[in-house]
């Protein structure tokens, strides 16, 4: 009897050998993204009219950064992570794209906003997009709400991916008149506003 026992043992471990399990998702575990549904039913209908309602024109936030970034911070921003962290602005703005870049994943315009011809602020094109202003930028999305840093993580790349889905794709900007409304993140008063769009309207 122990010569059969061991030779069906041999069968069985060889059979399981050659199978490699997969866990099958089912229709509805699929559909159920708790991130992506937080953005289909914020973004839109939270996120962009907050933007809207605290936007501070971007030359404007230039003059009170310059003037004293914790300040600025105080009056116009949200600042995240105690006080080593960045402040987050909401901000608009109006000028024209004196540099377009889109040979990148991380395509940009650079806008000129006081008509000296230099750029004053950068706009994020996508479709890789620096940084989590979108998410912190208002008090919408509290970290303890979230299961872990990694989900919290996921949120900020959503709002990125959705935000750079509504950028104008065919055609250049170089050389026109853009209006924005996006947010930024700034860590010191020499640094150039990197802005997440999540309207740009362009004029000839």
């Amino acid at each position: 009897m122990k010569p059969i026992l061991f030779a069906t043992g041999l069968v069985v471990v060889f059979s399981l050998s050659g199978c490699k399990l997969v866990k099958t998702e089912s229709a509805t575990e699929a559909a159920a993204d708790p991130i992506a549904t937080l953005v289909s039913k914020t973004f839109e209908a939270k996120l962009v009219p907050a933007l809207s309602e605290k936007a501070i024109d971007v030359a404007v936030l230039r003059s009170a950064v310059t003037a004293g970034l914790d300040d600025a911070g105080s009056k116009y921003g949200l600042r995240v992570g105690g006080a080593g962290g960045g402040w987050n602005f909401a901000v608009k703005g109006k000028g024209k794209v004196v540099v377009e870049n889109r040979d990148t994943k991380a395509a940009v315009a650079e806008v000129d906003v006081d008509g000296d011809g230099k750029s004053d602020v950068i706009l994020q094109l996508g479709p890789v997009v620096k940084g989590t202003a979108l998410r912190d930028v208002t008090p919408l999305y509290d970290f303890s709400t979230f299961r872990d840093q990694i989900e919290y993580a996921r949120l900020g790349r959503a709002l990125n991916d959705r935000a750079v889905s509504t950028v104008p794709a065919d055609g250049s900007m170089k050389g026109k008149t853009v209006q924005f409304l996006g947010a930024t993140v700034i860590r010191s008063a020499g640094e150039k506003p990197l802005v997440t769009p999540v309207s740009i309207e362009t004029a000839p």
